[in-house]
C-alpha cells in the first residue's frame, strides 16, 4: 500500500505498544507520544536529566512524529521505530559513539534485515510533499488554550457555540491563556468539530508551529 494516511495519537500509542512487544521485549515504558508539524525533522526523541547519586539519569521521555508531510503508514512506522531505537538506548543508559553511532546502527540493521523494515539514519525531506497543500476551502474556527498544570490544547470549534465557549473561558481560573484563529490547513482535517471545551493536547513546539500558520481573530 502506497496510499498516504492521516495518523493520530491513538495510532501512535497502538503502534508503540505493538513495536515494544515485538522488537524491544516490552522493556520500554510508554513515553509521552505526540504529533508535531515540524518541517525539519520527521521524528524526534527527547528527555530530561536529573542528578542522582549514580550521576545524571534520563527521565520524562517523549517521542514526536511530524505530520507536516504526506507519508504512507509504512513510512510513519519507520520513523517511529527510528525514534524508539533512540529511546531504548537512552532509557537503558547504553553508551554509543554518537547519536547515530555503532549501537544505533546495529539495532537499525537488525530490524531492517531481520524484519524487513526500511529504517534510515536520515530522510530526504526535499522529496516529500507537505500535507498542507491540500487545504479545506472553508476556514475552520480554531481555539488554542493553555490550562494550568495540564499544558496546551487545540480544538476545532463549531462557530455557533464560540461565543458561549468564550464566556466560559473568561470565567475559568484554570485557563491561563486562550486565543481564537482561522485556518484552512489540512492538519485539522481529522479533528472533530466541538461544541464545548474539549480538545487535543499538543506540545509547546506544535503550538508555536501552528500559530505561525494561523490567522488570529480579535473576537468571536
Amino acid at each position: 500500500m502506497n496510499d498516504t494516511v492521516v495518523i493520530d495519537e491513538a495510532w501512535l500509542h497502538a503502534s508503540f505498544d505493538t513495536f515494544n512487544r515485538l522488537y524491544f521485549d516490552n522493556a520500554l515504558p510508554r513515553p509521552r507520544l505526540s504529533l508535531s508539524q515540524s518541517r525539519t525533522r520527521l521524528g524526534s526523541m527527547s528527555c530530561k536529566h536529573k542528578l542522582t547519586w549514580k550521576g545524571y539519569r534520563p527521565y520524562h521521555f517523549a517521542i514526536h512524529v511530524s505530520t507536516y508531510y504526506h507519508q504512507t503508514e509504512r513510512q510513519y512506522q519507520n520513523v517511529l521505530l527510528h525514534e524508539m531505537i533512540h529511546y531504548y538506548i537512552a532509557y537503558k543508559g547504553i553508551a554509543d559513539t554518537s547519536p547515530h553511532g555503532k549501537v544505533f546502527r546495529q539495532m537499525m540493521k537488525n530490524l531492517n534485515e531481520k524484519y524487513g523494515w526500511e529504517i534510515s539514519v536520515s530522510s530526504r525531506m526535499s522529496e516529500a510533499k507537505p500535507a498542507s497543500v491540500h487545504s479545506s476551502a472553508t476556514p475552520r474556527l480554531i481555539l488554542l488554550l493553555e490550562v494550568r498544570g495540564r499544558g496546551h490544547f487545540v480544538s476545532v470549534v463549531n462557530p455557533k457555540y464560540a461565543s458561549v465557549m468564550e464566556h466560559e473561558l473568561q470565567r475559568l481560573s484554570e485557563v491561563k491563556q486562550h486565543a481564537w484563529y482561522l485556518s484552512t490547513d489540512a492538519y485539522f482535517d481529522n479533528f472533530s468539530v466541538v461544541r464545548s471545551l474539549r480538545g487535543r493536547r499538543i506540545t509547546v513546539e506544535t503550538r508555536n508551529e501552528l500559530i505561525a500558520k494561523l490567522t488570529p481573530l480579535k473576537q468571536v
